[in-house]
């Protein structure tokens, strides 16, 4: 149809979405936010005028492009790769397990008559923590949207705990792991604080007005330097879970080297422990040491 063939074009749709967000928009305002010509938004309001879209243009002081008032954007705005986008990214919000998600799939399934086969699931949970894990995922989502303060215990990497009041701006999933971007009231700073070491969790009812977290790498100003490490053969399913295909070199004897950027902190020494007898330093040469002196006191805290 020919309708279709004129909606296949981005910027149009874009408008139109534009245009539900904001009410209104003047024609120089729009060209600024596409990046054309206003002659360019005029023959874009005119091919969505004639595939049926009512928008229309009013002049004077008060004027602008306007979409008729209670206009409901038409499924057949979206093209087909579109459509599965969409219902692949709500199918991946399963994890949290709200009806109404699973709902908006249905109802959405049927409006762009796709078949949903449920070809893929997700679930960020631990094995076995899966209504705790999601308990919290999802009080901590609700409270970034709506702004709300949270009181929580944390495990910092010292193992120390401490309660804090947090100001949840963004949550991230990054390198395995979830993490919250917030402010963090008592260090008067931004911080990232790691899911899995929130003790306890718990909304405050107060709400914060939301500030940009810092445009950075990370918050914790770590130092990240090239670690080289050697494992045994043996250990190639887990060498191939932890680092990038990239990053791994197989030897002559089925020995892998991996070389990777890592923050050199108590995490690292802790994460190279966990690999037990498994794994060699190569480089750099002075953290064979701290490996070894951890192992020693780890040793003569638990020798019989």
């Amino acid at each position: 149809m020919e309708v279709i063939d004129v909606m296949n074009e981005s910027r149009l749709f874009k408008i139109v979405y534009y245009l539900l967000s904001k009410g209104h928009a003047a024609a120089p305002e729009l060209a600024r936010e596409f990046e054309v010509s206003v002659r360019t938004i005029y023959r874009d309001i005119d091919a969505l005028s004639n595939a049926g879209i009512p928008v229309y243009a009013e002049t004077g002081r008060n004027g602008g492009i306007y979409l008729l008032d209670n206009y409901v954007l038409d499924h057949a705005l979206l093209s087909d790769q579109e459509k599965q986008e969409l219902l692949s990214s709500l199918q991946s919000l399963s994890v949290l397990d709200h009806v109404y998600e699973k709902e908006m799939m249905t109802k959405l399934s049927a409006l762009f008559q796709i078949q949903s086969d449920n070809w893929f699931e997700v679930d960020f949970s631990r094995w076995g923590r899966k209504t705790k894990d999601n308990a919290r995922f999802e009080k901590l989502k609700d409270a970034v949207v709506n702004h709300e303060t949270v009181s929580i215990v944390y495990a910092g990497a010292s193992g120390m705990r401490s309660k804090r009041e947090i100001n949840p701006l963004k949550l991230l999933y990054k390198a395995k792991e979830w993490y919250v971007k917030a402010y963090c009231t008592e260090k008067e700073d931004f911080r990232i604080f790691k899911l899995n070491r929130m003790i306890e969790l718990e909304p405050t009812g107060r709400r914060f007005i939301p500030v940009p977290f810092p445009d950075c790498e990370d918050a914790q100003n770590f130092s990240y330097n090239k670690i080289i490490l050697r494992f045994p053969k043996n250990m190639a399913y887990r060498v191939y879970d932890e680092f990038d295909p990239g990053e791994i070199e197989e030897q002559e004897d089925g020995t892998l080297i991996a070389a990777a950027e890592m923050p050199e902190d108590d995490w690292l020494t802790g994460y190279l422990l966990s690999f037990g007898a498994q794994v060699d330093v190569v480089e750099p040469a002075y953290l064979r040491e701290v490996i070894s002196n951890e192992a020693k006191k780890i040793f003569e805290k638990n020798k019989p």
